[in-house]
């Protein structure tokens, strides 16, 4: 049997070479590109721009597959959670939150991670696979067109577009699966594909310093980086990843991936975690670190209220402490945010997607578990109420 080739795997410029090979001219490529990318189409008998001759080649040698939904839920907050199979018994998680002015959707790279931080669900699953391109792009071809398809809005550029931000921030560490991440950020920004600007696509590391230095060479977006120690030692504990490239090879590389980067600063995201991390002596330290006058960066600082899972043996600060945290950043001018939990209910906040792959009836267990621990702990665990400054 012929391997179908699924088209969304190429960047613009691999699908001009493929229609080349299909003995195709490369204005060819940008009609079928608009018709996978911005109308969601797979049946290329419906691309009635394309010649027939061409059509009946596609039909018989490619595909536009994404990978399949094997649940989809949403919150009571309105945020919505994809569990799509990859295969082999994996499956990743692709969430959508909706704001009054924008869409934001957040994409796995890989199935599993192997950073293993200790604050995050995904690593205690442990590192299946990377994703392949249309693994990646395909979740945005999906919820994109899934979401227009719920609210009545036509396929096509002239239907409103739902998703408006993009943040690889699900699943896994991008940088680590940075081919296939760097094409599906290639497709994101093509004005014949989904049409985003730098500024709101945003790619969240852990800091896998080579790599940022190759991603401010090939395609620079926003950055954002998973700091959450102000120091070496604490750090070491909490990203394992520190012990490879500690703290002032990370920011010596935050410095220099600003000249290429669409915004001026660089966010630095801090999980809030009682104990460990959030005392006022560790958020000075902080300040001292970011305003360090060789190793200081530019940045905003995201705090991020913990989200309890029953690994970590961890806790969430508590809200004064957050706020005390958050008041010392901002009185030495830092611009500063919490982060505020979203779909909590359906494990969709930050830090909780961990995948229900192999037993895919976890998602019960863990659902009872919480219950448990809510009658124990009280109401509040596992759930955020917004504080203000």
């Amino acid at each position: 049997m012929t391997t179908l080739t699924n088209l969304l795997d190429f960047d613009p410029a691999q699908l001009v070479a493929y229609c080349a090979q299909l003995g195709e001219k490369p204005f060819r490529a940008k009609q079928l590109q608009r018709w996978i990318h911005q109308f969601g189409a797979s049946d290329f008998a419906a691309m009635t721009d394309l010649a027939k001759s061409l059509r009946d080649k596609l039909a018989t040698r490619a595909v536009v597959r994404s990978p399949s939904v094997i649940s989809d839920h949403v919150s009571s907050d309105g945020t919505r959670k994809w569990l799509l199979d990859v295969g082999q018994g994996n499956a990743v998680e692709t969430v959508f939150i909706p704001e009054d002015n924008r869409g934001t959707l957040c994409i796995s790279t890989q199935a599993g991670c192997a950073v293993n931080c200790r604050f995050c669900s995904t690593g205690k699953q442990g590192f299946n696979r990377n994703l392949t391109v249309a693994e990646i792009i395909g979740q945005l071809w999906m919820a994109e067109f899934e979401l227009r398809k719920s609210s009545g809005i036509e396929a096509g550029p002239k239907g409103e577009r739902q998703i408006t931000n993009v943040v690889m921030m699900g699943m896994g560490e991008p940088l680590l699966n940075f081919d296939a991440t760097v094409t599906a950020l290639k497709l994101m920004l093509d004005d014949n594909a989904y049409g985003l600007s730098r500024r709101r696509v945003t790619l969240s590391t852990s800091g896998v310093v080579p790599m940022i230095d190759k991603l401010a060479q090939e395609v620079p977006v926003a950055l954002a980086v998973s700091l959450h120690a102000s120091n070496d030692v604490l750090r070491d504990s909490v990203v394992p990843l520190n012990k490879k490239y500690p703290l002032a090879e990370l920011m010596a590389a935050c410095r220099r991936y600003l000249a290429f980067a669409p915004r001026d600063f660089i966010t630095f995201e801090y999980c809030m975690l009682d104990g460990v991390n959030d005392s006022d002596l560790q958020a000075r330290e902080l300040v001292a670190l970011v305003r360090h006058p060789e190793l200081g960066v530019p940045c905003k600082i995201n705090l991020i209220p913990f989200n309890p899972f029953l690994e970590s043996g961890l806790r969430r600060s508590k809200n004064p402490r957050i706020k005390a945290f958050a008041q010392i950043l901002m009185d030495a001018g830092i611009v500063t945010t919490v982060r505020k939990t979203r779909g909590d209910d359906i494990d969709a906040a930050c830090g909780q997607l961990a995948g229900e792959v192999q037993d895919r009836t976890r998602v019960q267990q863990r659902m009872e578990k919480m219950v448990e621990y809510q009658q124990k702990f009280g109401a509040n665990f596992g759930k955020f109420v917004e504080i203000h400054s």
